[in-house]
Order: C-alpha cells, then sequence, then structure tokens
C-alpha cells in the first residue's frame, strides 16, 4: 500500500441532505489519512466519490444522472475509479451494482470506516468492488475537512430513526436511531471551533430523541449545555419532533445566549386523520399547543417547518387545515413537498393515492399563501437592527449575511451594502433598509 500512497487524486460530490454533508466531510479526512490528494476539479481527479441521497424518487434519479455525469471523466478527464457512497449504496446496492457497471465500488453506510482501503484496494486490483451490509449501532465518526464556509458547520448529533412515519425510507436505509456520546461531540466542536467554526448547527433525523439509547431518556439540553461552554458564537436547532418539544427545551432556547432563537420543527401535516396516517407521534390539538407556547416566549423564536401535501387521503377540507394554522402562526420559513410514493413504506399500499397534478396544486398553492406570509413578516422587520454574520461578498461593496432567525441554505438571506471592507465570518449590526424580490432582505451596516 505504501508505494500508493500520495498517488492518486481524488474529488467527492455530495447530494442530499446537510447530515450527508457532515459524512462527506469525515470521508474527505479519511482518504486524506491514506495519501489521497484532495483536488477540487474533477477533470483532474482519479478517484471520484458521489456521496447519494435516496430519500425519494426524485433524489435517486438525481443520484443516477450526476454518477453517469462524472463517469464521462473517464474520456475527458483522469478518471479511474468512480465510487458511489450514500443512502443509494445502502439501500439500493446489489441492485445498482450489475446494472450500472459506470460505478467501479459502490459502498454502503456501514463501510466508511474502511471506504478508503477498500477504494485503494480496488485501484490495485483494476476490479469493481460491492461492500454493502446492514447498519450497526457503529457510528462512523472521524475527523473532519469542512466543506462549509469556515465560521459554520454542521454538528451530527445521531444517525437513524426509530420513528417509522409511513412515508419514510430513512429507517430501512440508516437503521435505527443512534447517538454520538456527548464527550464526542464535544471532542468535535472543539476542534472546529479551533479551524475558526463560530456557529455549530445541529442536526439528526430526529435531534430531539439525542441520547434515549445511550443514556435512557433525551438528553438534548444537556448537550446544548456543554456544547454552551465551549466559545461558541452560535448554536442553531435543526430537525426537532413535535412531541419532544418540551418546556425543558423551549426554556433553554429562551434563556442560553448562545442559542439561536430559532428552531426547525417538521410537522409535516395538520390534520389529525392525516398524521395518524401518516403514523406520526403528534395531534393537531398538541401541536396547536406547542406553538401557542413558542409564540408566549419572552424572546421571539423564529420557527422553520415543512409539510408534505398530497398525502393519501388528502382532500380540499385537509389542506385547508394546513393553510389556516399557517395564516395563524404566520412563520418565517417553510418547506412545501409533494408526497412521494416509494416502494417499501407503509403508505405505499395505502388507498387514496393522487394524481402527481393534484398533489403538486397543493404544493403550489400552500407557497402561494406562505409567500404572502413572508412578506408581511419582512415589512416588519424594515427598520430594525440585527445582529448577522457575513457568509460570502458577492462584489465589491455586497455581502451575503444572516441574522440568527436564518439558517444557511435553507432560508432567506440578507443583502449587506459596505463601502468598508467586511470580514467574512464576522458579525455585525444591520439595519434592514428593504425588501428584495419579496423574500430577502437588503441592509446596511448599522
Amino acid at each position: 500500500m505504501n508505494n500508493l500512497k500520495n498517488k492518486f487524486t481524488l474529488a467527492l460530490t455530495t447530494l442530499g441532505c446537510d447530515k450527508n454533508r457532515v459524512d462527506s466531510e469525515m470521508l474527505l479526512h479519511q482518504f486524506q489519512k491514506h495519501g489521497f490528494v484532495l483536488v477540487d476539479d474533477h477533470s483532474k481527479a482519479d478517484v471520484i466519490v458521489v456521496n447519494t441521497c435516496a430519500f425519494l424518487e426524485s433524489a435517486r434519479k438525481e443520484a443516477i444522472d450526476t454518477i453517469l455525469e462524472l463517469s464521462q471523466f473517464r474520456q475527458t478527464g483522469s478518471l479511474k475509479t468512480l465510487v458511489v457512497a450514500g443512502c443509494l449504496s445502502q439501500q439500493f446496492g446489489e441492485e445498482v451494482f450489475p446494472l450500472m457497471t459506470e460505478a467501479d465500488v459502490v459502498v454502503g453506510i456501514n463501510e466508511y470506516k474502511n471506504i478508503a482501503q477498500i477504494v485503494l484496494d480496488a485501484l490495485k486490483t483494476q476490479s469493481r468492488v460491492l461492500k454493502v451490509s446492514p447498519c450497526t449501532k457503529e457510528i462512523f465518526f472521524d475527523d473532519r475537512i469542512l466543506t462549509t464556509p469556515k465560521h459554520y458547520a454542521y454538528l451530527k448529533i445521531a444517525d437513524g430513526c426509530n420513528n417509522f412515519c409511513s412515508y419514510c425510507l430513512i429507517p430501512y436505509i440508516r437503521g435505527r436511531n443512534r447517538s454520538t456520546p456527548i464527550e464526542q461531540l464535544i471532542d468535535q466542536a472543539t476542534k472546529l471551533l479551533a479551524q475558526g467554526v463560530s456557529e455549530l448547527i445541529l442536526v439528526a433525523q430526529d435531534t430531539t430523541k439525542y441520547g434515549v439509547d445511550l443514556y435512557g431518556k433525551p438528553k438534548l439540553v444537556e448537550l446544548l449545555q456543554e456544547l454552551s461552554k465551549l466559545d461558541l458564537k452560535r448554536i442553531r436547532l435543526l430537525y426537532c419532533y413535535p412531541e419532544l418539544v418540551d418546556d425543558m427545551l423551549l426554556h433553554e432556547i429562551e434563556n442560553n445566549p448562545k442559542i439561536c432563537k430559532y428552531v426547525d420543527i417538521p410537522l409535516q401535516h395538520i390534520c389529525d386523520k392525516i398524521l395518524k396516517s401518516m403514523n406520526r407521534k403528534t395531534n393537531k390539538q398538541s401541536i396547536i399547543s406547542l406553538f401557542d407556547k413558542i409564540a408566549s416566549l419572552s424572546q421571539k423564536v423564529a420557527v422553520r417547518t415543512t409539510f408534505i401535501c398530497g398525502f393519501p387521503g388528502e382532500t380540499e377540507k385537509t389542506f385547508e387545515e394546513v393553510v389556516d394554522f399557517l395564516k395563524k402562526y404566520k412563520l418565517e420559513n417553510v418547506g412545501a413537498f409533494a408526497y412521494s410514493k416509494e416502494e417499501g413504506t407503509l403508505a405505499y399500499k395505502m388507498k387514496g393515492h393522487l394524481l402527481k397534478r393534484d398533489k403538486e396544486k397543493f404544493v403550489k398553492r400552500l407557497y402561494k399563501v406562505q409567500n404572502q406570509i413572508v412578506k408581511e413578516n419582512n415589512l416588519n422587520y424594515v427598520g430594525k437592527i440585527f445582529e448577522c454574520v457575513i457568509d460570502e461578498q458577492i462584489d465589491q461593496n455586497t455581502y451575503v449575511a444572516r441574522s440568527q432567525y436564518q439558517a444557511p441554505e435553507i432560508d432567506s438571506v440578507v443583502y449587506v451594502t459596505s463601502l468598508e471592507k467586511l470580514e467574512i465570518g464576522g458579525y455585525y449590526n444591520v439595519k434592514i433598509c428593504s425588501i428584495y424580490d419579496d423574500y430577502d432582505l437588503v441592509g446596511e451596516i448599522a
């Protein structure tokens, strides 16, 4: 193996969610440890790794299209070995391997700790390799090479899921919920802090279940308290399931100055009938009670959520329950998605599936309602001052920034103009001056 070290160049493409991104960053470190030279230009890579998503049919199509596109670098670039990793490999690897001969190595999630050696062996023998096994209790954990701007990073606190929502493949792909011990997360956060990270974004399939498997009860609040002892500026929470957003967690969000007054709570629906069919662990009244509590907190807490439109059994009446909820609570950030019929899920065999065009109509109507809400919310921000972090510079005097109420990549941004040079990753007080294209904001240094 020694004569292979430092010989091969490697590029990596990540598809799907921010949890996948964290895996990719750890994979990059694995490959670097084994002597691979990391490059951004795929045409100059001997090895290309595609970390795939398979959550929805559209994600699987994107993964296959990306694999086919990148395989062209055999003719136009330096490509010797194309590696397919991630959820597509884990769930469908045995199907993909004989059909998609463009892929030289198909490797599942459970093999990540050995992926660099697997690829080296494939390069040495010039053979195709399939390595997929069921997800175990062991979690792949390593140092990382950040692919985000240096001032923020995602911290994946758990993998897998126990919820078994009737529309979702994740428990079958990623296995049961498995939490990373607090001391390991603190160690990783400390290392990220040393690299210049000031904002940590906590992610898992269900962050509110953190610690149940290790400690016998949820430990998210305790984790937040331990992370807050570090010299971080911001800690942001994503993917908190509504049934476990309790008074203790809300108190921590409200009173801990390091936690962003922002929480992502995926609801998926409001109607009790649909929630039950989805096998969600909550109901309309408990959701309303939770959002009333959030609205009554002493500090404004911005909520992001997602809704599935056109689930089997969806009607005008059930859809209007979601619309009424949005109009009442006027949430800052909402994602709407057409239900995707996924073989292997309980919902696949349900009665009452809608036509694609009808599902898409519901999505469009929901966004039309939400866009008006965003416009009204944004008008209330004009004239106010927020502390914002600078994410990037887009021209000589214009920067992209975010307040604590905005998560990177998924929410709106603040375009900041400044004649003086601003530091990327720096925090500045920004006065909101106007609205850009209804969704984003425009501001200036206060």
